[in-house]
């Protein structure tokens, strides 16, 4: 059996100012597991010399290379978060995928109230271009890829430049694997627990009050799926959730929908279909048809895009293994 070679990078970090050195550990050194888990690497310390090993070599030197990044920001307390965040930038990419500068320094700039937002990873740098440069775009992947937050930053973004009137959210309304039954209420009631990923994007990146301010003017639209039939949407943004779970029916009668001035995103997963057995996925069959249709774009993502907690990414790459 080949025996495995380690590889290893020793540092010394913020010699000089313990404070420093405890922001950039975090409290119990969580930052250095997490740096760990996403990485695939391990971190030894000893007071301000760090050593960084591991099987992967491009690992490694990324995980030192993040080490002395994060200690120069150390100033501040360092959230898990932006931890976690940073590991997703310093992910290795796929062979043929390896960033350059001009790609990062090029790459679009959301703006938002509460925050500019930026693609963190090749997919979704390219999936904001898409969704800036064509009316129709598709973001198809596993969960936890930014899909769904991207494409509620894009029409947060062109609402804010006056780009387009209104912003209307919708999905299909199938339970995941389970049944619910009865929902009390009016239609928005109804479909609000369908809806709530898209809310709570919108909240985050609009503030409560604003976004309440702009369903009360009707500016910011929630509609099931199935009450879309018949409409014409001029000088709107749409944004179409969980498309795995339409009919082939449903995603010709939603892209058949859009009208002038107007952009369309369809976000969904393919390893979570909730449709009745046997029955075709209208994003599957989208994908096969639309393919070579002019200014429509499909943008991939894979458990590398995955920006949650380190161990998501794994999960996905697990089942992709196992099917």
């Amino acid at each position: 059996m080949p025996r495995t070679t380690l590889s290893r990078r020793r540092l010394s970090l913020l010699e000089d100012d313990n404070t420093q050195l405890a922001n950039l550990c975090g409290p119990l050194e969580q930052n250095l597991r997490c740096i760990e888990t996403g990485l695939d690497i391990t971190i030894r310390r000893r007071g301000t010399v760090f050593e960084v090993s591991g099987t992967n070599a491009p690992s490694v030197d990324a995980a030192a290379s993040l080490l002395e990044q994060l200690a120069q920001r150390a100033t501040r307390c360092l959230a898990l978060k932006d931890i976690q965040l940073a590991v997703v930038e310093h992910r290795q990419p796929e062979p043929g995928q390896a960033p350059t500068a001009s790609d990062a320094a090029e790459a679009p700039t959301l703006r938002t109230r509460k925050h500019d937002l930026r693609g963190r990873t090749i997919n979704q740098r390219a999936y904001l271009e898409a969704i800036q440069q064509h009316d129709i775009s598709f973001g198809v992947g596993p969960a936890g890829t930014g899909k769904t937050f991207l494409a509620v930053a894009c029409a947060v973004d062109a609402l804010e430049r006056d780009l387009v009137q209104r912003i209307i959210l919708t999905r299909p309304a199938v339970e995941a694997g389970e049944r619910l039954g009865f929902l009390p209420g009016d239609l928005s009631q109804k479909v609000d627990p369908y809806l709530r990923p898209l809310y709570d994007a919108l909240y985050d990146l609009m503030g409560l009050d604003r976004v309440t301010k702009f369903f009360d003017r009707q500016v910011i639209e929630v509609a099931p799926l199935a009450y879309m039939r018949g409409r014409t949407l001029n000088h709107a943004f749409v944004i179409l959730d969980e498309a795995q779970n339409t009919s082939c029916e449903q995603m010709k009668m939603f892209l058949t929908r859009i009208g002038f001035g107007s952009k369309a995103v369809i976000t969904g997963d393919p390893s979570q279909v909730d449709l009745p057995k046997g029955q075709v996925s209208g994003l599957m069959d989208a994908q096969r048809v639309l393919v070579d249709v002019r200014g429509i774009s499909f943008t991939h993502f894979n458990s590398r895009d995955v920006v949650r907690h380190p161990l998501v990414a794994r999960i996905v790459e697990a089942y992709d293994a196992a099917t």
